[in-house]
């Protein structure tokens, strides 16, 4: 069955923001104590990576207006095969550092269509 753009960039913005709602007001430390909040956030970026792979295969292209979706796609293969060496630091740093302008970005591209 073929992906479906629209719906795959859907689901990454969906995933990204249940990563940012399930870490605003943590801190580090709280985050990195909280197995369940640690295993949902993994679990969002499994499917913000899987959303980004399928919208590789739809549109080459998309990776123009969005450059972190490799790295973001190489971290959900290390969650998802690597699960006994995943690293808490990076996990809270592309929180911090990538979510907040995927929404922004796919949210706006999700606006325009």
């Amino acid at each position: 069955m073929p992906h479906n753009l629209q719906k795959s960039v859907f689901d990454a913005l969906n995933a990204c923001r249940l990563i940012q709602e399930f870490t605003t007001g943590q801190t580090f430390e709280t985050y990195q104590a909280d197995i369940m909040r640690r295993s949902a956030v993994e679990r969002q970026f499994e499917i913000l990576g899987e959303a980004f792979n399928r919208i590789d295969d739809i549109d080459l292209l998309f990776r123009d207006h969005l450059p972190e979706m490799g790295k973001v796609i190489g971290m959900r293969n290390r969650i998802t095969h690597g699960y006994d060496c995943v690293s808490d630091v990076i996990i809270w740093n592309a929180v911090q550092d990538y979510v907040p302008s995927l929404i922004d970005k796919l949210a706006l591209w999700l606006d325009g269509k």
